[in-house]
C-alpha cells in the first residue's frame, strides 16, 4: 500500500522548464476541462445521493432484529460393555458417571442443547406483522423480535413458506410500531440506488446502500427464483431484512449471497416484493400459502426445439407430461403444447410459468395461450390448489405391437421393445415405444445427454412403435427442408422429456 502511494505522489525532482506558449495551452486545457465538467448532464445521469441519512432515519425503526432459540434433545449415548473381570473396570465406571453417564454399557440421555439463529426482519404492520425469511427461524420454539430502541419481544409464527423463504411472525405491543410499505419492485432498473438495512453478524441495525445489479436472477435455490440483485453489502445476519428504493419503500426482502468467504463480495439477493407479497398475505390469511395448480410437466425451449416445433423464436413453456388428475387434462392442453402466455402474463421461459400460476388464486378460470403444431390457441383453464405432496404423473401412451427390427440413425442404435429389452434396461410394464440401446459418443445426440434404455416415444409429436417409424419421420423431415427433429424421450420409470436433435 506504501509502494503504491508513493509511486502516485508528485515527484520533488526538479522538472524541465517548459516554454510560456505551451505552458499557457496547458493552462487553456484544463480551463476547457473544468468549463465541459461544470455543463449540465443529460436527463438520465443523476448525481449521487448526497446522503443516505434521512432516509435510514425515517425506516431504521421499523427494522427489527430476529433472535430463535430450538432446543434439540441430545442422542442417547450408549457406552461400552467392559468385560467383566477388566483391570480397569473400577476407574471406566467413575469416569463416566462424573460426566453423568452410565457405566457398564447404560444408556443415559444428554442433557437437551440450545441452537440460536440471529436474522433481521421488518415491521409491515402497526399492530405487530413482522416478515423475515423462513430459514432465519426454521424449526424454532422461541423467537423474540429486538427493536431499534432494545424493547424485546415474544413473537408467534403467523405462517411461513420453504419455497419463497418467507415467513410471518406476530407480536404484541402495548403501542403501535413504526411500520414500512411495499412498493413496486417490477418498475425497479439496474442502476437504481436501494439501501438495505439489517443486523450484520449480530451487530445490530446497519446501513448499506448501492444500487439493483440485476433482475430475475435464478439461484436454483426453489421453484420460483426470481431474485433481485444488488451490491448493498449483504452479509450473514442480513437474512429476512428489507432492501428500500429511495422513496423508503421495500422492493425486496434480503435473503442469499454469493460469497466464497461467507462475506460480502457485493453479490447479494434478495426476495422481490411482487413475488413476496402474494405469499404473505397467504400466510397472513389461511396461515399457509394456497397456490394455483395446473397439472403439468414442463421444459424450456431452446432453438433447435423452437425449430423443430415451427415455433419461431424460443419461447414459452413445452409441456412434457400431463397429470392424469389435474386442471390441465379437462381443458384440452396436450403433451408438446408450448404455453406462451397464461392469464395475459408472457410466459419468456419455462421458469415464468411455475410462479405466474403459483401466484394466481386457486379455482380462478384463466385463459392459456398455446402454440400447437405451429398454430397459436387459447383454451381455458380452472386452477386447482397445489399440493406438496402432488406427484408428477407419467404419460401413458397407446398400446401396440412392437417388432423387433433394429435400425440406426442420428446417432443412435434402436430397437423395437422386447421382453428382453425390457428385463435389460427395467422399463417398466407399460412403457411404449423404441429402445435405444446404444448412443454415438460423438453424436448430437450424445450432447443432448441420451442414454440407452431410453426410450423414443414420439418424433415430431407423432407415436412411433418401431425403429422404421423413427427412420420414415426423420426422411419426411428432411424433405420438409427441416433442420432438426424433436423426439419425446421416456426413461425407464415412464418420465418423459422433449429432445431436440440435428438431423443436416
Amino acid at each position: 500500500m506504501n509502494t503504491a502511494t508513493n509511486a502516485l505522489a508528485p515527484s520533488t525532482t526538479a522538472l524541465p522548464q517548459r516554454p510560456l506558449r505551451r505552458l499557457a495551452a496547458s493552462c487553456f486545457a484544463v480551463f476547457t476541462v473544468v468549463a465541459t465538467a461544470a455543463m449540465p448532464l443529460p436527463a438520465y445521469a443523476r448525481a449521487t445521493p448526497e446522503s443516505f441519512a434521512d432516509l435510514a432515519d425515517e425506516v431504521t425503526p421499523a427494522v427489527v432484529n430476529i433472535s430463535a432459540s430450538t432446543t434439540v434433545e441430545a442422542r442417547n449415548r450408549t457406552l461400552p460393555q467392559l468385560p467383566p473381570g477388566t483391570p480397569f473396570e473400577d476407574l471406566f465406571e467413575e469416569f463416566f458417571n462424573r460426566r453423568g453417564q452410565g457405566g457398564n454399557g447404560d444408556s443415559t440421555p444428554s442433557r437437551p442443547r440450545s441452537s440460536n439463529s440471529l436474522g433481521s426482519g421488518f415491521v409491515i404492520d402497526p399492530s405487530g406483522i413482522v416478515v423475515t425469511n423462513n430459514h432465519v427461524i426454521g424449526d424454532a420454539n422461541d423467537i423474540s423480535v429486538i427493536f431499534p430502541d432494545g424493547t424485546r419481544l415474544k413473537a408467534e409464527i403467523v405462517g411461513k413458506d420453504s419455497k419463497v423463504d418467507l415467513a410471518v411472525l406476530k407480536v404484541k405491543s402495548d403501542k403501535p410500531l413504526k411500520a414500512v410499505k411495499f412498493g413496486d419492485s417490477e418498475s425497479i432498473r439496474p442502476g437504481d440506488w436501494v439501501m438495505a438495512i439489517g443486523n450484520p453478524f449480530g451487530l445490530g441495525g446497519s446501513v448499506t446502500a448501492g444500487i439493483v445489479s440485476a433482475r430475475g436472477r435464478n439461484i436454483e435455490s426453489g421453484p420460483y427464483d426470481n431474485y433481485i440483485q444488488t451490491d448493498a453489502s449483504i452479509n450473514k445476519g442480513n437474512s429476512g431484512g428489507p432492501l428500500f428504493n429511495m422513496n423508503g419503500e421495500v422492493i425486496g426482502i434480503n435473503t442469499a449471497i454469493l460469497s466464497p468467504t461467507g462475506g460480502s463480495v457485493g453479490i447479494g439477493f434478495a426476495v422481490p416484493a411482487s413475488t413476496a407479497v402474494p405469499v404473505i398475505d397467504q400466510l397472513r390469511q389461511f396461515g399457509e400459502t394456497r397456490r394455483g395448480w395446473l397439472g403439468v410437466r414442463i421444459q424450456n425451449v431452446d432453438d433447435a426445439t423452437a425449430e423443430a416445433l415451427n415455433l419461431g423464436t424460443a419461447r414459452g413453456a413445452l409441456i412434457a407430461g400431463i397429470d392424469d388428475k389435474g386442471p390441465a387434462k379437462p381443458a384440452g392442453l396436450e403433451v408438446g403444447d408450448v404455453i406462451v402466455r397464461f392469464d395475459g402474463k408472457e410466459v419468456k421461459d419455462s421458469r415464468d410459468l411455475p410462479r405466474i400460476v403459483a401466484s394466481t388464486p386457486v379455482g380462478k378460470a384463466v385463459d392459456v395461450a398455446i402454440v400447437r403444431k405451429g398454430q397459436e390457441m387459447t383454451r381455458q383453464v380452472t386452477l386447482g390448489r397445489l399440493e406438496d405432496t402432488e406427484k408428477q404423473a407419467s404419460l401413458q401412451q397407446p398400446s401396440t405391437e412392437p417388432p423387433t427390427a433394429t435400425r440406426q440413425a442420428l446417432g443412435l442404435n434402436m430397437s423395437g421393445m422386447t421382453d428382453e429389452l425390457r428385463r435389460r434396461f427395467s422399463l417398466k410394464d407399460d412403457l411404449k415405444g423404441v429402445v435405444i440401446t446404444r448412443v454415438d459418443p460423438n453424436s448430437n445426440a450424445s450432447d443432448k445427454r441420451i442414454q440407452a434404455g431410453e426410450v423414443i416415444v414420439e418424433v415430431n409429436q407423432e407415436p412411433v412403435t418401431s425403429p422404421a417409424d423413427v427412420t420414415k419421420k426423420i426422411d419426411d423431415l428432411k424433405a420438409q427442408g427441416r433442420k432438426s427433429a424433436l423426439l419425446l424421450v421416456a426413461n425407464a420409470q415412464g418420465e418423459v422429456r422433449f429432445v431436440a436433435l440435428s438431423i443436416e
